[in-house]
């Protein structure tokens, strides 16, 4: 508003001009700024205006359709993606029961919460371990749009609650037991590697202990990434559970007499060569009828001529099984028993984490092949306190001798001694 201006005021008998004046509206829109907690401003320099925004047109929003096509291909492991599809249709299901319904996705924080909640009491009812709740609800996280995801603290905070409840309560996480190197050689004697399935699962037990093979890394690996010298084997592995982006991790494998990985892998190379499926692009271990021919798959089928990960563990199962091994110290061994058995081995034999971490293909830094992947058969043979002396040096006949007819307590001590004091019981009153 604007008007023109006025006299001033003289005092009460003043005549006042009286000018006549227009009222204009100011149509100029108020500068508005956008600042965040990140903002940072030097001396004199303003925030970005709200309206300046880049001149995107709508050819800047879209995809060629050989872009969509190319997104559309998964960009996860097969296994990882089949957890994940599982647990999301759990959600979605629970979502809809809801009364009334609630959006799966994008979901607010209220009901990621509420269904964490709702995980944690069927844990609670036997059906669940805190570990298991925590995996479904970060897949369930994950798959939410990035720019929407719902904020997990107070479900992780309960989630945390229960599992200090659930190991006070005796819970305990059972994992795979250790297939060191003694009950590796017991499970391959076991073979028969007159056949060509017997060459097969020598070979395949041998590998997954030496090179320390998750299971997705065994029906993944090719013919071309295994190369076979006298001395031993060169073994790459494209990609593993730490190593998403697909880099790679080579190690030469020395062979060993007792396991033979030089002969074992020869002998399964040739079955493949005679069946016609050794091409460098072929997988390593393939399915076989019980004649020992390859077992045929639909031209359609996702993974190709590669074993699933589920029937490489199978198999595994089954070599410990007829072993007499299909237990060890009451668990079940799986396939993760053979990795988890050469890390064992290895700690045992005073190898670094660094080397085995590398070994293993773990993350730089990682401790899991200490804190996870040790797992010692019984009662385990090594005890620090042993590395303290005995008291008195190796003097096991003076330290007896010292006790002589008193246990080793001064003349008069016992008698000496008030009972009170041997135990942690109050003095009675009465």
């Amino acid at each position: 508003m604007s008007a023109e201006r006025l006299p001033a005021d003289t005092g009460p008998s003043a005549d006042v001009e009286v000018l006549d004046a227009e009222l204009v509206e100011n149509t100029a829109a108020p500068v508005r700024y956008l600042v965040t907690q990140h903002t940072m401003l030097g001396p004199g320099q303003l925030p970005p205006r709200a309206d300046e925004r880049p001149a995107w047109s709508e050819d800047d929003f879209r995809l060629s359709a050989e872009d969509v096509a190319d997104l559309d291909e998964p960009d996860l492991a097969e296994n990882t993606i089949i957890n994940r599809d599982s647990t999301v249709r759990a959600f979605e299901t629970w979502c809809a029961q809801q009364e009334p319904p609630r959006l799966a996705s994008p979901c607010t924080t209220a009901t990621y919460t509420a269904y964490g909640l709702y995980l944690i009491r069927l844990g609670k009812a036997g059906k669940y371990k805190p570990d298991t709740v925590g995996q479904y609800m970060s897949r369930i996280l994950n798959w939410q749009p990035v720019d929407m995801r719902p904020d997990p603290s107070r479900f992780k905070g309960r989630l945390r609650a229960w599992r200090r409840e659930w190991i006070a309560a005796g819970g305990e996480v059972r994992r795979a037991p250790a297939v060191t190197i003694g009950y590796n050689l017991r499970i391959i004697d076991a073979i028969d590697e007159t056949t060509n399935i017997g060459k097969r699962d020598a070979f395949l037990a041998a590998l997954a202990y030496c090179n320390l093979h998750r299971e997705m890394e065994l029906a993944d690996q090719l013919v071309k990434r295994v190369k076979v010298h006298d001395t031993g084997l060169h073994v790459t592995t494209a990609m593993s559970k730490t190593d998403q982006a697909g880099k790679g991790s080579g190690r030469f494998i020395k062979d060993r007499e007792d396991l033979q990985l030089v002969r074992r892998a020869r002998a399964w190379l040739a079955v493949l060569h005679e069946l016609g499926a050794d091409g460098p692009d072929d997988p390593l271990f393939r399915a076989l009828t019980k004649k020992g021919h390859l077992r045929t798959y639909p031209a359609d089928r996702k993974r190709g001529q590669r074993m699933r990960p589920g029937s490489l563990n199978e198999r595994l199962q089954q070599l410990a099984d007829r072993a007499g091994v299909p237990y060890i110290d009451g668990k079940k061994v799986t396939s993760h028993s053979w990795r988890a058995g050469a890390n064992t081995d290895l700690i045992a034999a005073g190898v670094p984490l660094k080397e085995r971490n590398r070994a293993g293909r773990w993350a730089d830094g990682s401790h899991t092949a200490d804190t996870v992947y040790d797992r010692t058969h019984g009662r385990g043979e090594n005890d620090p306190l042993a590395a303290v002396p005995l008291y008195g040096g190796p003097a096991h006949a003076a330290v007896a001798q010292a006790r002589g007819p008193h246990d080793g307590r001064p003349e008069g001590d016992a008698a000496s001694t008030p009972a009170r004091l041997l135990d942690d019981e109050p003095d009675n009153p009465g």
